[in-house]
């Protein structure tokens, strides 16, 4: 991780104020930029870019190497010539106005088709530097874009049913199937290979414009896959499934205090053994995929890199599972040995024992401190910043969480709320809050703090993101590019100075590197030393 004090801001892309219904790489994400860059912020951080599946939520992907064909801004493949304005304009949730939830239904039937007809103008009037580009690009993705591009196809041909229940000879990529699948629909396998190389071209040239500001890009890897993904159906011998391919046993975390049957998430679990001896080849190239991406990685659930919790997959809960153990020495190892020092940062949350503290400090990575978590009882101290290191990544809230000003309005106890006028000092209203908790987040120790955009805007609960266990409205939230204020980024900033997460270098000799630089200041600290 960078050594640097540095500040950045949560925001998926799918809540961009976008043309087209669903939050994308367009002019509005470059907009965002251009904030984070005058509020001195010098990271971005998303939730996973792959393609969902059903929920919309990043975490439950179709694919852990593919782009989301969702997050590609049609205006720019207008302004690159491969579809006409005239064919996007009418796109629902589309111009004059780009607010509003995100309506990932509308977005995947009206916008994916018009993405897949710019792919289909670009495979018959590209020119040949533009062709180059893309041969480039299916050669460094070779490990997974065909794989991906077939899984697509026969998704869209079998009605987006799972994997394991399309007809056998498919289920069980017969090799005379596949080769019959891309004989009979090369143009289709075609289309979903270009649409992967604009999200690559977008995707890249905004991560691009980034670097340029200085701010860089915090990703996330998801430790499971789903069980209905191309990497499952591509790579069935990896995983712990039976003679059908069916899943022998799932994942989730154990029955704690807040819910006396656990969770059970349901991914398919890896056989790592096999993967061990392999080399961890496929997590191998997992990683060289995402650091193409982004500039640093949140893994998440990095618990289950040293233990995870073991379910039948017969069974309804999480009661019945046990701790297994995982070899994530071996794997970070690999890594290390492969891609050097390892860019990660570890969502250490919930049950975490002495190994898996000792498995994160071994390779240096940061772990996670959530500012809300703080003020409940003693046992929540550890979430304050007196109690951080260096080495730590502070939130004051995440994508799971409400927001700070919709926790403090209706999920804090009055225990909780007296707890924080007693750390932070006499919060009167509810717009005191937020900004005591960013204060207390950048003045803390820890080298990097990060804060829900919807903390900067003042948002209550209307601006969560996600609210795990519930069964719907979650992902959908997107702000107004309006809000943005100029006074905003001006305020964040301040703070950043003052807590030294600007960015600002010290110089090495002079009066600045011993203090006051001002003539009145220094014959102040002249007479006190006389």
């Amino acid at each position: 991780m960078n050594p640097e004090r540095i500040s950045g801001v949560l925001l998926h892309v799918t809540s961009l104020p976008s043309f087209g219904g669903v939050g994308d790489f367009g002019p509005a994400a470059y907009g965002f930029v251009d904030f984070l860059a005058a509020a001195k912020q010098r990271l971005w951080q998303v939730l996973p870019l792959g393609p969902t599946g059903y929920g919309d939520s990043p975490y439950s992907a179709l694919s852990a190497f593919a782009g989301n064909p969702l997050l590609i801004s049609l205006e720019f493949l207008a302004r690159d010539g491969w579809i006409s304005w005239e064919r996007i304009q009418n796109v629902p949730g589309g111009m004059p106005g780009h607010e509003g939830p995100c309506d990932f239904n509308i977005a995947s039937a009206k916008k994916v088709p018009l993405i897949e007809e710019a792919a289909a103008n670009f495979l018959d009037q590209a020119s040949q530097e533009d062709r180059l580009r893309f041969q480039r690009f299916c050669q460094d993705n070779i490990s997974w874009l065909t794989d991906y591009a077939i899984y697509s196809v026969l998704h869209r041909r079998f009605n987006y049913l799972s994997w394991n229940e399309w007809p056998t000879q498919y289920a069980s990529r017969q090799s005379d199937t596949l080769t019959g699948v891309m004989n009979e629909s090369g143009r289709e396998l075609a289309i979903e290979q270009v649409v992967q190389f604009f999200f690559n071209e977008q995707w890249a040239a905004l991560r691009a414009c980034c670097l340029e500001r200085k701010i860089r890009i915090l990703g996330d890897v998801a430790i499971f896959v789903s069980y209905d993904s191309a990497d499952v159906w591509t790579h069935p011998e990896i995983f712990e499934l039976d003679d059908n391919r069916q899943p022998i046993r799932v994942s989730g975390v154990p029955p704690d205090y807040f819910s006396a049957t656990g969770q059970r998430w349901g991914n398919p679990l890896y056989k790592w053994s096999l993967i061990q001896e392999n080399g961890f080849d496929w997590w191998v190239a997992r990683i060289r995929r995402a650091l193409t991406l982004y500039d640093e990685i949140r893994l998440d659930h990095f618990r289950g890199f040293e233990a995870y919790w073991s379910i039948p997959a017969d069974d309804q809960t999480a009661v019945n599972g046990q701790w297994v153990k995982a070899p994530g020495h071996a794997l970070f190892n690999r890594l290390k040995e492969i891609f050097g020092d390892l860019p990660f940062i570890a969502e250490d949350l919930g049950l975490i024992t002495r190994e898996v503290d000792e498995l994160r400090e071994y390779f240096g990575m940061p772990g996670m401190r959530i500012l809300q978590f703080g003020f409940a009882d003693r046992g929540g101290h550890t979430y304050l910043p007196h109690r951080y290191v260096e080495n730590t990544v502070v939130y004051t809230g995440t994508h799971d969480n409400n927001t700070t000003l919709g926790w403090w309005r209706d999920d804090a106890t009055d225990a909780e709320r007296a707890n924080v006028q007693t750390y932070l000092h006499r919060i009167e209203s509810d717009g005191d809050i937020v900004w005591a908790m960013i204060k207390a987040a950048a003045g803390s120790v820890a080298t990097t703090c990060i804060f829900p955009l919807q903390d900067i805007l003042h948002l209550g609960s209307e601006g969560r993101m996600n609210t795990p266990a519930a069964a719907g409205g979650n992902w959908t939230w997107r702000f107004s590019m309006d809000a943005l204020h100029p006074d905003l980024s001006s305020q964040l900033a301040a703070v950043m100075e003052m807590t030294d997460r600007d960015g600002y270098q010290e110089p090495t000799e002079g009066p600045a590197a011993g203090g006051p630089t001002d003539e009145a200041s220094l014959r102040v600290r002249e007479g006190s030393q006389s």
